[in-house]
């Protein structure tokens, strides 16, 4: 586990590189156009660079079922029935041994430019995280790319009956029928749809893999001896793991069995140990389970900080709530990837969410800084991408769609140097936020002290709408302060001081200042001697017009 906060920065190739600004609703990639992995340029890691950006998730590399057709460079053509949107979702997977070949500028070598991919990310100093989906696959799964030692998914599978040795689940006798694509016997649907007719709102594009979990007699584990699809997974992550791939971001964890993660991240992590596991997990019962038995490095925090931040936001629920969201999880908080976006959530600017992407910086804040937790950004985010546009497959849904060929207008103005001025103030104020937590080891690395408690009963601070905590971390070597005098950056030698810094944020927008109770519990907690500030006191906290205050003291 890395011991400082580091930020994972997702981004869709396809997408993020794509500068055509006039997309067409349901168009093809020859109307829309696509980004590439060569649109990952030196420009889009220096922009990164200044978001202290650490990680970045390649998220839709690994080749998926699509409408296009790549049949002369001999990939086989997908049917249509069974593909969702145009482009096709990321996460239906046709070859786990190959990469789209529309994100290469040379099909014949796409494989080669993904590996320059990763080895332009690494020299730029950042890690590379791919997506790991191990749940399900395309309906029309075929690898081309095979390797020679390994063996496709189906083969060798008893379809009339279950078996931990089949990589797929049948159900006999029954068809599955969509347009002109059928398929006898049925598989069970990725969604655990174990029927032969699933609906529109379910995963009907997928296949759900057999991991011995026998879900038509009672969901019983035949682990032993070890089923077939547990090595196949594993040789795939080692698969990727060997072309410098950093972490995987396992998609719909929770829906294969611990056991499965148990034994295969130790496997990955024998011969690579370096190799890091997010898991997408939304079960909050579960946490446990997949972080001490799975193994992995760190999960979603979805239903937890994120759902509360949002509902603040939107004025449904009080501030004093995200208390409760650390301590539910107390022993596993700094092990929590805490986002405010990502591919399947909407966007913060939206119609169906805030509105306007300024709304949503009192959540930045506590959710960059209130542990040492990592955070993700996802592209677009930081200059007010509102994912309001009409793309196809998802309509108009507040989301950027990963079903269609499409941009994201605001990252397309970025990237030719032609951003709207409030989209220049919102990223001005990113960068500024991320370079303050970055580099403040009380940020990064500090203990976390909350203090909403101490003011419950403060009538100078409105604890349903404001949230205050405090960070602190001793010999701190911080050189770059947030400076509350017009939140200009300086540069000061705090020569190995301890630290402390307050954070509070106004979801309301609507507070200059407000008067925070320092508690005597904080002082013993971290053995603060008296003098600069004593226990009991008030420190006026000045919010910014943005609904942030830090206060930052040298002990």
């Amino acid at each position: 586990m890395m011991d400082k906060k580091f930020i994972i920065y997702q981004l869709l190739p396809r997408i993020f590189g794509n500068t055509n600004g006039n997309c067409l609703p349901d168009g093809t990639l020859h109307t829309n156009g696509t980004g590439k992995f060569s649109s990952i340029n030196e420009s889009v890691f220096d922009h990164l660079h200044t978001l202290g950006v650490t990680h970045i998730w390649y998220t839709g590399v690994i080749e998926h079922a699509t409408k296009e057709s790549f049949e002369e460079y001999g990939i086989r053509r997908d049917n249509p029935s069974v593909i969702k949107g145009r482009a096709g979702s990321p996460y239906a997977i046709k070859d786990y041994y190959d990469v789209n070949p529309y994100l290469a500028d040379s099909v014949e070598n796409r494989m080669a430019e993904f590996e320059d991919l990763v080895q332009r990310t690494h020299t730029a100093g950042f890690k590379v995280v791919l997506d790991f989906v191990p749940n399900h696959l395309a309906r029309e799964y075929n690898s081309d790319s095979i390797p020679y030692w390994a063996k496709d998914f189906g083969i060798g599978d008893n379809e009339n009956i279950f078996s931990p040795d089949n990589n797929y689940y049948y159900l006999p006798g029954e068809m599955f029928s969509i347009g002109t694509y059928h398929e006898r016997p049925a598989k069970a649907t990725g969604n655990d749809c174990f029927t032969a007719n699933p609906s529109v709102n379910d995963w009907y594009e997928t296949v759900k893999l057999n991991y011995g979990v026998d879900y038509m007699n009672g969901r019983k584990g035949h682990f032993f001896p070890i089923p077939k699809t547990w090595y196949m997974m594993n040789d795939i992550l080692c698969f990727w793991a060997s072309k410098g791939v950093d972490a995987f971001r396992c998609d719909m964890a929770e829906l294969v069995p611990v056991e499965f993660w148990e034994w295969c991240i130790k496997e990955v992590k024998n011969k690579y140990p370096k190799v890091q596991f997010i898991a997408e997990v939304y079960n909050p019962a579960e946490y446990s389970s997949y972080m001490y038995r799975g193994g992995f490095d760190y999960l979603y925090d979805k239903v937890g900080l994120y759902d509360t931040l949002k509902f603040i936001s939107q004025g449904h629920r009080s501030a004093s709530e995200i208390t409760g969201c650390w301590q539910r999880i107390n022993d596993i908080q700094n092990n929590m990837l805490n986002f405010l976006e990502n591919h399947d959530e909407q966007r913060v600017a939206s119609d169906f969410n805030l509105g306007n992407a300024f709304k949503g910086i009192p959540s930045l804040a506590v959710s960059l800084m209130l542990n040492k937790a990592p955070f993700m950004i996802y592209f677009g985010q930081e200059v007010g991408e509102s994912g309001m546009q009409e793309e196809g497959f998802s309509g108009r849904d507040g989301r950027t769609s990963i079903f269609d060929w499409c941009s994201a207008p605001s990252v397309a103005r970025m990237l030719k140097g032609k951003s709207y001025e409030s989209e220049k103030e919102l990223l001005e104020y990113y960068q500024k936020l991320f370079t303050f937590a970055m580099g403040n080891n009380a940020v990064t690395s500090g203990e976390t002290f909350d203090l909403q408690y101490a003011n419950y009963h403060n009538d100078l601070f409105d604890t349903d709408r404001c949230f205050v905590f405090a960070r602190k971390y001793s010999h701190d070597n911080s050189a770059e302060n947030f400076h509350r005098g017009g939140n200009e950056l300086l540069t000061e030698n705090t020569d190995k001081k301890d630290k402390l810094v307050i954070v509070a944020a106004d979801f309301s927008q609507s507070y200059n200042s407000a008067k925070v109770n320092l508690p005597d519990d904080m002082f013993r907690f971290w053995n603060i001697p008296y003098g600069q500030l004593n226990p009991f006191e008030q420190v006026e906290m000045k919010f910014d017009k943005y609904g942030v205050a830090i206060a930052e003291f040298t002990l």
